[in-house]
């Protein structure tokens, strides 16, 4: 399983670091299923439920779709992971500093389908898990994070009417059903708490639980 996003993806800003994956994992655990996460770069705490930890994931702090801020997900990042490692499932979270820091947002939907069209490419019979973005608390942040989260039910829709292996998660509906969510899940502006985290876990777990070995 290939997380694959940006500082959400890598689990800041908590500790330890590990994000949604802790509570992915351990739900895993809990069921008596099994999840090997990949990816080239490694945090989180080495033991979840007395199991070792598969601390692996492809999270790159400050990065966009695809240009911008400190770099895209898009391209080598993306090529390289999966030709590297292989995934089964792939868990895609990326678009909040597109949205944050106001890059190309009006494009950032179609750059996003792009990127899951190159996922789909590189793994075409891997399970592509596409998520909304979470709340973003800047001055109209959430709107723009609200605009972009509804293109992408089209975008999911049309692949997988095409017989794509593609789904969406909506961990922004996740998020904003606890009217505290900005106190209750948020470490910040951006990132989710240790709380928040675990909706994230719980989402995912949801959509690729039952596919679990």
């Amino acid at each position: 399983m290939l997380p694959l996003g940006d500082s959400i993806t890598e689990g800041c800003c908590t500790a330890p670091e590990g994000g949604y994956r802790i509570e992915l994992f351990n739900q895993a655990v809990l069921a008596g299923k099994n999840i090997t996460f990949v990816g080239s770069l490694t945090n989180g705490p080495t033991t979840v439920d007395n199991k070792p930890f598969p601390m692996r994931h492809e999270g790159h702090g400050g990065y966009t779709i695809s240009g911008g801020g400190n770099g895209g997900i898009a391209g080598t990042i993306t090529d390289s992971a999966i030709s590297t490692y292989h995934p089964n499932i792939v868990l895609l979270m990326i678009g909040t500093n597109d949205i944050n820091d106001n890059i190309d947002v009006t494009n950032a939907p179609s750059r996003l389908g792009t990127l899951i069209d190159e996922i789909i490419t590189d793994a075409p019979t891997a399970l592509v898990v596409v998520s909304t973005i979470i709340p973003i608390a800047a001055p109209n942040g959430d709107q723009r994070a609200q605009a972009f989260n509804a293109a992408l039910p089209g975008l999911v829709n049309a692949r997988a009417s095409a017989g794509k292996h593609v789904i969406l998660v909506d961990n922004y509906a996740a998020f904003s059903k606890n009217p505290n969510y900005q106190t209750a899940l948020k470490a910040d502006g951006l990132h989710p708490n240790t709380a928040g985290y675990v909706i994230l876990g719980d989402t995912f777990y949801g959509a690729v639980g039952a596919l679990l070995r």
